[in-house]
């Protein structure tokens, strides 16, 4: 591919380089104001419905108070729960997966410290695990 420039681009391309202005950096902009975000995880494998709960609100409280911005939640998909085996449990919310992310949507104290649940991801049949972001504190 043999593009010949046009006399009228030279001349611009002569003046650009002659000239004493400076091109803004637009990188710099991007990179004046990097963003941090603090993360933590926590794996609830082998904890029973109640202890994952518990632990999982003394979590988020700490986590809020040390200013961390973003939590995993490891739950593992629940596929060898014994609680499958159980007639009388419900299949989805026994097992943590479904039960925790639910159980912090129903606590106003956690909630008023979360911006957001990641349920998409709880939904997700080849996901075991979660994100939590938290609210900056005041």
């Amino acid at each position: 591919m043999n593009k010949k420039l046009s006399d009228k681009d030279k001349q611009d391309w002569q003046e650009f380089l002659n000239s004493t202005d400076k091109l803004e950096n637009k990188d710099q902009k991007l990179s004046a104001v990097p963003k941090r975000y603090i993360e933590r995880s926590i794996d609830l494998h082998g904890y029973t419905l109640e202890e994952a709960n518990q632990k999982m609100t003394s979590f988020i409280e700490e986590c809020f108070t040390n200013e961390v911005t973003k939590i995993n939640v490891i739950t593992g998909k629940g596929l060898r729960s014994k609680n499958l085996d159980d007639p009388y449990q419900s299949n989805n919310l026994s097992i943590l997966k479904f039960s925790v992310p639910y159980f912090i949507k129903s606590n106003n104290q956690l909630m008023s410290k979360i911006i957001s649940i990641d349920f998409e991801a709880v939904e997700n049949p080849s996901l075991g695990n979660f994100d939590i972001l938290l609210r900056k504190k005041k």
